[in-house]
C-alpha cells in the first residue's frame, strides 16, 4: 500500500504527462505483479463498487476525533472532497506501527470482505486501519472504500507506461487492456509478456477518435483536395464495436461496457456475419428510415429488464462505418478505402433479417447510396461533396436529418488508436443557444471547492424565471473569480451550500439537443449544456422565454 500511495501522491503533485508516465513505469517495474495488476485496474478508471457510504465515513471521523459536525462541514466546504477531508482530520489520531501490507492484500484480504460485514464491524475495522497508515495511505484507503478513487491520468498515459515497462508497442498494450479482465499476478505477467496473444475472443480493439474542427477554422485549408476525403454523417448514438468470433457475438461500448444483452436484435442480426469479424459503428434508435433523438436511445441504455418490450417500442440499428477484423485478420493497417470495400461486402453478403419494405430503396430519405439489403446491420452512407461549400451545406442540414454534423476521413488513413489529428475530423453543427438568467450558484468540487462555479439558469415564463439547465463549464479562470465575488455580494437567500442570487446576470448557453421531459419543472431537458459567453450587454428582462426553448424541440 505504501508504494501505491506514493505513486498516487506523485501523480497528484505534477501536471507533467511525462512525469506521470515515468512514475507509473517505475511502479510497474518494481511492484509485485499482483499489486501492479490492481494498480492498472484503478489507473484505468475501474472502481470497486462502493463498500462504505460517505455518510458513514463522516460519522466515523466525528466519532474518532470528536470534531463537531458543523466544523466538519466547514472543512468539507474548503476541501471539496469527503475522503480527503476525513483523511486530513484523522491526522490527529496517533499512528500505531504495524506490518505493511501489499496493495493486493489490502484489496483482497481487507477491503472487499467489508462487503459482508455489518456497520459496527465496518467501523471498528476502518478506524483500526487508519491508525496504521500515513496520510496518503489513509486517503487512498478512504477513496477505495467510497468508490471515489480517481488518479488523474488518462488510459493513454497508462498504456504508454505499460508499453515502456514491457518494451512493447503502445497499440499492442492498448488492445490487451480492452474488454473484461480480472486483476491478478498471472494476468499482469501475461499483459507484459512479449509472446502473449489475445486469448479473450470477446475483446474489442481500441477505438480511433476524430479530432474536432474548431469554430472559425479554415476548412478549405485544413482539408486541401477534397478528393482525398470520405464524407459521412456524424451519428448521434452509442459508439460501439460489434465482435463476432467463435460463433459468439459481443457488443462493446466505447466505455468498454458489454451491452450485448441490451440490444438483442443487433446480436441476432450479427449471427449471420462470418467468424473473425469486428465492426466499428454506432448503435442508433431508428424508425421510419431515420434516427430518433438520443433521448429515445437513453431509454434502452440502462434497461436490463423488459428488454423485449423496449425493443418493440424503440427499435435500434447498428450503423457500421468501419471493419477492423476480417476473417480473424487484423485489417486496421489497411487504408480506409480498402476497409470500406470489405465492409460493404460483409454487410451485403449477410442475409437480411427482414424482407424488403415499402420505401426501403434508400438507406435514409436524403442523398445517400443504395441500402445494401440488411435492416438491423447497415452501412453508414458515403456522402458527396465537391467543394467546401457543399460540405457546409450538408453540415447545415444535419439537424433536420437527426445527425450531429459531418465525419471527414482520409481515404488512405489506417485505423489508429485514440485521437490522432489529421486522419479523421468531425465537423459538428453549431449548438442550440439560448440567453438565460443565472438564478442559483453553489460550490464546485475538488480544486474548485472554495469557488461558486456550478450555476443554475432560468428562462422567463409568465413573468417568472423557471430553471432549465445547470452548467459549470465555459468560463475563464478570471471570469470564474469575478463571478464568485459577484455572487457572494448579491446572494438573496441560502439553502445549505446553494445560493439564490439576484436575477441580473445573463449568459448565452449552448447545448446539443433538447427533448420533452416529465421529470423537469420546465417540461424540457437539454443535453450537454455549457456557457458560451457572459452576456454583459444584455439585461435580464431580455433573456429568452421558456416558449422559445420549447419551440426548438424537433
Amino acid at each position: 500500500m505504501i508504494r501505491f500511495a506514493t505513486l498516487f501522491a506523485a501523480i497528484d503533485q505534477t501536471t507533467s504527462t511525462n512525469a506521470k508516465v515515468e512514475a507509473m513505469a517505475s511502479y510497474f517495474a518494481a511492484a509485485p505483479p499482483a499489486d501492479a495488476a490492481w494498480a492498472v485496474f484503478f489507473l484505468t478508471g475501474r472502481r470497486l463498487k462502493r463498500l462504505v457510504p460517505g455518510a458513514a465515513i463522516r460519522e466515523w471521523t466525528m466519532t474518532a476525533t470528536g470534531i463537531e459536525e458543523w466544523l466538519l462541514g466547514e472543512c468539507y466546504a474548503v476541501v471539496g472532497d469527503g475522503a480527503e477531508t476525513a483523511a486530513l482530520i484523522l491526522d490527529q489520531l496517533p499512528s500505531t506501527a504495524s506490518e505493511s501490507l501489499s496493495l493486493a492484500d489490502w484489496v483482497e484480504g481487507r477491503i472487499l470482505p467489508l462487503r459482508h460485514a455489518d456497520a459496527q464491524s465496518q467501523q471498528a475495522h476502518v478506524l483500526a486501519w487508519v491508525r496504521e497508515l500515513t496520510r496518503w495511505e489513509r486517503l487512498v484507503l478512504l477513496k477505495l472504500l467510497t468508490g471515489e478513487l480517481r488518479l488523474g491520468v488518462s488510459q493513454t498515459l497508462v498504456v504508454r507506461a505499460l508499453a515502456q515497462t514491457a518494451a512493447l508497442p503502445a497499440t499492442t498494450m492498448a488492445a490487451r487492456l480492452m474488454g473484461e479482465w480480472t486483476p491478478g499476478a498471472a494476468w499482469f505477467r501475461s499483459l507484459l509478456s512479449d509472446g502473449v496473444t489475445a486469448d479473450d475472443l470477446s475483446r474489442p480493439y481500441p477505438f480511433f477518435l476524430a479530432a474536432p474542427i474548431e469554430h472559425g477554422k479554415d476548412v478549405a485549408q485544413l482539408l486541401g483536395d477534397l478528393a482525398m476525403w470520405q464524407l459521412e454523417w456524424k451519428w448521434d448514438g452509442i459508439r460501439a464495436q460489434l465482435v463476432k468470433r467463435a460463433g459468439r457475438v459481443h457488443l462493446w461500448s466505447r466505455g468498454e461496457e458489454l451491452i450485448t444483452d441490451r440490444f438483442p436484435e443487433i446480436s441476432d442480426a450479427a449471427q449471420s456475419l462470418p467468424d473473425g469479424t469486428v465492426l466499428d459503428g454506432e448503435v442508433l434508435a431508428f424508425r421510419a428510415e431515420r434516427p430518433l433523438a438520443f433521448s429515445a436511445l437513453q431509454q434502452r441504455i440502462g434497461r436490463q429488464k423488459q428488454v423485449a418490450r423496449k425493443a418493440r417500442d424503440i427499435p435500434v440499428v447498428f450503423m457500421a462505418y468501419d471493419i477492423l477484423e476480417h476473417r480473424g485478420r487484423d485489417v486496421r493497417a489497411n487504408s480506409l478505402s480498402v476497409r470500406r470495400t470489405l465492409l460493404e461486402h460483409y454487410i451485403a453478403s449477410a442475409p437480411s433479417d427482414a424482407g424488403p419494405s415499402p420505401g426501403h430503396e434508400q438507406l435514409l430519405p436524403f442523398d445517400a447510396p443504395r441500402d445494401v439489403g440488411h435492416r438491423t446491420l447497415r452501412v453508414s452512407p458515403v456522402l458527396s461533396g465537391a467543394s467546401v461549400d457543399d460540405l457546409a451545406r450538408l453540415r447545415a442540414e444535419s439537424r433536420t436529418h437527426g445527425v450531429e454534423g459531418l465525419m471527414i476521413k482520409r481515404f488512405d488513413a489506417a485505423y489508429g488508436v485514440g485521437r490522432k489529428r489529421g486522419d479523421w475530423w468531425k465537423w459538428k453543427i453549431d449548438p442550440f443557444t439560448i440567453d438565460a438568467v443565472l438564478i442559483y450558484a453553489q460550490p464546485g468540487s475538488g480544486k474548485r471547492a472554495s469557488l461558486l462555479t456550478d450555476y443554475t439558469f432560468g428562462l422567463w415564463d409568465n413573468g417568472e424565471l423557471v430553471p432549465v439547465a445547470k452548467a459549470y463549464s465555459g468560463l475563464t479562470n478570471e471570469e470564474i473569480a469575478e463571478m464568485d465575488r459577484w455572487i457572494r455580494r448579491h446572494t438573496a437567500e441560502r439553502f445549505g451550500p446553494v445560493r439564490h442570487v439576484e436575477p441580473v446576470q445573463v449568459f448565452e448557453l449552448g447545448f446539443e439537443a433538447i427533448a420533452k421531459s416529465a421529470r423537469h419543472r420546465s417540461g424540457v431537458a437539454v443535453r450537454f449544456p455549457r456557457m458560451l459567453r457572459w452576456r454583459r450587454d444584455k439585461p435580464a428582462s431580455e433573456a429568452d422565454t421558456l416558449d422559445s426553448l420549447r419551440s426548438m424541440i424537433r
